[in-house]
């Protein structure tokens, strides 16, 4: 049973957030570091791609908190696993073993949990950068750049490749913030499926910013839409920066208006005054009963502030609606 097949029958569910779940941890210095990294010579407290590989069994457990939760996609611990991220750390050279091993751990975690009528799916997650396309760093200079195109596909034919290579499923360009660089991200990943001969999914993710409706780049949700449709992605959806509530208008012109399957994970509400989130997973199933009871959505789950408890929430209350449907040939 592939990805694509659920997807026909019925609403698939995404994990949550894997950065909260680490900061249950508390870890510290010591623990981003493990003993391979002990005398590495900048901080590294903040880098939770690395964990992949000074803490392994945390991101594994994770991974399995979720899946026993009743997530059928799985995301690789991976958001920030670039070389453009990695250069913040001095670790440009790990970017290749970083995405290999998140990879291998996901993997491993959904082969525990998969069965005959429920398999379980890695996704590839390829965060934004904090880098821009669209805007300039510099406010009296609006024509400046500090990224182009040709070195953003680049960066994302590196990890798109090590991914493919090492097994995923399919890939999810998330968050989404400037539909430029998303251009770059797919240019780029489409090379790396030529240069292996593997062909898999792809999956695009953007966010809405604020209550403008918009992309931080302007766009508006049915334009980030039509700058994205000349790619064959199996679905396009919205995640993070907003609650679920406040996520369900955007939606509605996806599910308008999308030739592909629909996905959605929103924060878990809107951010408190110290940077925490509050809606509890009993909050947020009346937010996103809209999702399910007006067929916005092919695939559910959690960002920001998500847990286990809110993914399983979800995965209870989307087995009593129908997915939302897209054309056969849409299906094919």
């Amino acid at each position: 049973m592939t990805l694509k097949d659920i997807l026909k029958e019925r609403i698939a569910i995404l994990d949550g957030a894997m950065g909260t779940m680490i900061q249950k941890h508390n870890l510290q210095e010591e623990d981003y570091r493990g003993e391979r990294f002990k005398d590495f010579h900048t901080s590294l407290k903040g880098n939770n791609d690395l964990l992949v590989l000074t803490q392994p069994k945390i991101i594994k457990d994770i991974h399995r908190e979720y899946l026993a939760a009743g997530a059928d996609l799985i995301e690789t611990n991976t958001f920030n696993a670039n070389i453009i991220s990695m250069q913040d750390y001095d670790m440009v050279d790990l970017v290749d073993e970083l995405n290999r091993e998140a990879v291998r751990l996901a993997k491993e975690a959904c082969t525990e949990y998969s069965t005959p009528n429920k398999p379980r799916f890695v996704l590839g997650s390829l965060g934004p950068t904090n880098k821009t396309a669209s805007i300039s760093p510099q406010v009296n200079d609006p024509s400046y750049r500090d990224i182009d195109f040709d070195t953003l596909a680049n960066v994302y034919y590196r990890q798109a490749k090590t991914m493919i290579e090492a097994g995923v499923d399919a890939l999810l360009v998330e968050t989404i913030f400037d539909t430029l660089n998303a251009k770059a991200a797919f240019y780029g990943i489409q090379d790396a499926i030529e240069s292996t001969g593997i062909n898999i999914p792809l999956m695009a993710s953007g966010t809405i910013t604020d209550k403008s409706g918009r992309t931080l780049s302007g766009q508006t949700t049915e334009a980030f839409l039509i700058s994205l449709e000349h790619i064959d992605l199996l679905s396009v959806g919205l995640n993070c920066a907003l609650g679920a509530t406040d996520l369900i208008p955007y939606l509605e012109v996806l599910a308008d208006k999308a030739p592909f399957y629909v996905s959605a994970y929103p924060n878990a509400g809107l951010p408190n005054a110290f940077g925490g989130y509050d809606e509890t997973a009993e909050m947020m199933r009346e937010h996103i009963r809209p999702f399910l009871e007006k067929k916005l959505v092919n695939i559910i789950g959690g960002c920001c502030g998500t847990t286990p408890e809110h993914i399983q929430m979800m995965a209870e209350i989307a087995k009593d609606y129908e997915p939302r449907k897209i054309a056969e040939q849409c299906q094919a």
